[in-house]
């Protein structure tokens, strides 16, 4: 099948067999290895990505799904060569280890303050409940989005038709 989907602000076409998952679409044909493969059951969470603004699990997703969709991954993040600012939360309060699951511990984050602002502990640890570290004890990852929390507003770049976190 043929789709066009926008990954990180670029139109990308593509031929895809209809059962390619989404993650092996951005990995493979795309060449996007910021999007891990954890665990393919959709339990850890190293595959997470935006998709039209909200955080999905790309092993859970077809390509196909994503077509005419707006996709942005990891690397999609910086801009101009700056570290988003979730980014940057996760390097100054060390919320990261190993770093296998920080791609998609961070767009979970991306996508949690999104819907919530200023959320409390609590809520950052049930936002982040369905993405797994093998590594650490999640209070660095917690402090890192409390820390970015504290930003202003954190846009997701390149979602077109949502002003939601995009400075004025």
């Amino acid at each position: 099948m043929r789709i066009s989907v926008t990954v990180n602000g670029v139109v990308h076409e593509d031929d895809v067999e209809p059962r390619t998952l989404l993650v092996h679409h951005l990995r493979g044909a795309l060449r996007l290895t910021g999007t891990n493969v954890g665990c393919d059951t959709s339990s850890c969470g190293a595959c997470t990505v935006i998709v039209d603004g909200q955080s999905v699990k790309s092993c859970t997703m077809l390509a196909v799904q994503a077509n005419g969709r707006e996709i942005t991954t990891i690397e999609g993040l910086a801009q101009g060569g700056e570290m988003h600012p979730m980014q940057q939360a996760f390097q100054q309060e060390h919320g990261l280890q190993c770093g296998f699951c920080t791609p998609g511990m961070v767009m979970a984050a991306v996508s949690l303050l999104q819907e919530v602002p200023h959320p409390t502990e609590e809520e950052v640890r049930m936002g982040l409940e369905g993405n797994l570290c093998r590594c650490t004890g999640y209070h660095n990852i917690v402090k890192a989005v409390l820390a970015a929390a504290e930003e202003t507003q954190l846009p997701i770049p390149h979602v077109t038709g949502s002003t939601q976190g995009v400075p004025a």
